[in-house]
């Protein structure tokens, strides 16, 4: 199989499952125990939690596990009674945001231009200096990408004293996050979109922000989340956080030069293809492209019967009959953006597999256009 869908997860690395092992089998023990079992544990997640905390320029103590991305996002937001957002968030903010709403909150969306990129004038202009008490942002799109011009946004935040929720799930190991850098309160992370195990992500928290337990129960993480930690989950996201910060700036160049040759040959081989998304500001490993008169899941379903892995944008998704909202809010008509396909490049990929797609796609694209009643 050639897996070009990195956005929607990425395969574990050996050696985070080697990290993860003892942790699964004979180092099991509770890590709020006394005892060495327990001890053994607690130590595994401060290690982890270290670790994390480098991949983002924060302090160890900054850092709160989560069960992944989502929960991160929905406790940024919890509590909130007016938030500033954007139309291209992930829904793990969207749906947050409305919630909000039918409680009583006041939420104003951010439009973003036509390459999905925000005005950072927007948002400021957006914002209610008395009453706002979150401005949320996604950093890199998880469909197209296009990464936003936060850190501009996030210094004229810090002097009016507006806390700053970035959702990062998509740029964190992809490209350089430090949360001081992005004038950052709030930041979201998950392990599985950097060669880490599914189930466990992170909110930073920096000093001093004010934030509201999501769940209740035991007195874990100083009472802000209860639940006993996923130990093993927890150790292997460090492992993948110390990879990631190890490779990161190899990898951005490997892969904006894979994603680079990808588009040009699509692009040249294919008539009627339009490119979604910033071409100057992108993930490296990311790109959408339109393939008019088709819909995206017959070539999904193409692809994938050459054992090819492609999404039709966010895998959250996945299976909807409805364009992508990113894609509409981009101001892209309808019918084009159903003809959308995100290929997202990681760990593994190569030159070859590239030419591989180029070399396949074409004639799927012909043949559905032949029978297309577009």
């Amino acid at each position: 199989m050639i897996y070009f869908d990195h956005n929607a997860t990425t395969p574990i690395r050996p050696e985070v499952l080697h990290a993860m092992e003892p942790y699964q089998t004979r180092a099991f023990g509770n890590p709020s125990s006394i005892h060495a079992a327990g001890r053994q544990a607690r130590a595994a997640i401060d290690v982890a939690r270290a670790q994390v905390a480098v991949l983002i320029g924060a302090s160890s103590d900054e850092v709160q596990f989560t069960s992944g991305g989502t929960e991160a996002d929905n406790w940024a937001l919890h509590g909130r009674h007016c938030v500033t957002t954007s139309t291209v968030e992930h829904p793990a903010v969207l749906r947050a945001a409305e919630a909000l709403q039918q409680g009583g909150a006041r939420v104003q969306f951010v439009a973003v231009g036509p390459d999905g990129r925000l005005d950072p004038a927007a948002v400021l202009d957006a914002i209610d200096s008395d009453e706002t008490d979150l401005v949320s942002l996604i950093l890199a799109n998880n469909e197209t990408g296009t990464v936003q011009p936060l850190a501009e946004i996030g210094s004229v935040l810090r002097q009016r004293g507006i806390p700053f929720h970035i959702d990062a799930v998509q740029a964190c190991g992809k490209i350089p996050v430090d949360v001081e850098m992005l004038g950052a309160d709030l930041l979201s992370l998950s392990a599985h979109k950097i060669n880490g195990p599914k189930g466990v992500g992170a909110l930073y928290v920096r000093h001093g922000t004010a934030l509201s337990p999501l769940m209740h129960g035991g007195g874990h993480a100083q009472g802000l989340r209860a639940g006993t930690e996923n130990v093993a989950g927890i150790v292997g996201f460090g492992a993948a956080a110390t990879l990631r910060l190890q490779e990161l700036a190899a990898d951005g160049l490997r892969l904006t030069a894979l994603r680079d040759r990808l588009r040009a040959g699509l692009m040249a081989a294919i008539e009627d293809v339009v490119l979604n998304g910033s071409q100057a500001h992108c993930l490296p490993g990311t790109l959408n492209l339109s393939f008019r008169r088709i819909e995206s899941e017959s070539i999904l379903l193409g692809l994938d019967m050459e054992g090819i892995a492609v999404s039709g944008g966010s895998a959250c998704a996945a299976g909807s009959a409805v364009p992508s909202h990113v894609l509409l809010a981009m101001g892209i008509e309808p019918r084009l953006a159903s003809g959308a396909v995100r290929f997202s490049l990681g760990y593994g990929n190569d030159a070859d597999q590239v030419d591989r797609v180029i070399a396949v796609l074409p004639p799927i694209v012909a043949r559905l256009r032949a029978l297309s009643v577009y």
